[in-house]
């Protein structure tokens, strides 16, 4: 075993940019399976190429559940076209909820901006206060 071989926490977590609390979370789920050696945890090749996975299935919005499903799938060591078959299924699923979601944020944000440009037209066509101040919105 040699330093370069394997990696710390503390290494981890500088590398993946997460906290040594979420490693221990990831361990007792157990997506990662570090060396111990009494209290010191390490970390090779292999739990850095998980690490790696489930740090981008987060990014894509893959629930933890999800990632386990896939990392179990490899782990087995059974033949790669199941593996390839379901990563494919749930990476289109995903695909397709962000789409959706992309959908619904858009026609949100018009609809706010339909309220926002109906609530400067109300308020610009308000009579000057007792004070004789105008009320003026600029539609910048």
């Amino acid at each position: 075993m040699t330093d370069e071989t394997f990696l710390t926490i503390r290494q981890m977590c500088d590398e993946f940019d997460v906290s040594a609390r979420t490693l221990r979370f990831y361990e007792a789920k157990e997506l990662l399976f570090p060396l111990r050696i009494g209290q010191k945890r390490l970390f090779g090749k292999r739990d850095r190429a998980r690490m790696k996975l489930i740090v981008r299935g987060k990014r894509y919005g893959f629930s933890l559940e999800e990632i386990r499903q896939l990392l179990d799938l490899y782990r087995s060591g059974g033949p790669q076209n199941p593996q390839m078959i379901k990563t494919y299924q749930i990476a289109q699923e995903r695909l397709a909820d962000l789409i959706q979601k992309r959908d619904d944020l858009s026609e949100v944000i018009q609809e706010l901006r339909e309220q926002i440009k109906w609530g400067e037209n109300l308020i610009n066509s308000l009579p000057p206060s007792e004070d004789g101040i105008q009320a003026q919105i600029s539609n910048e």
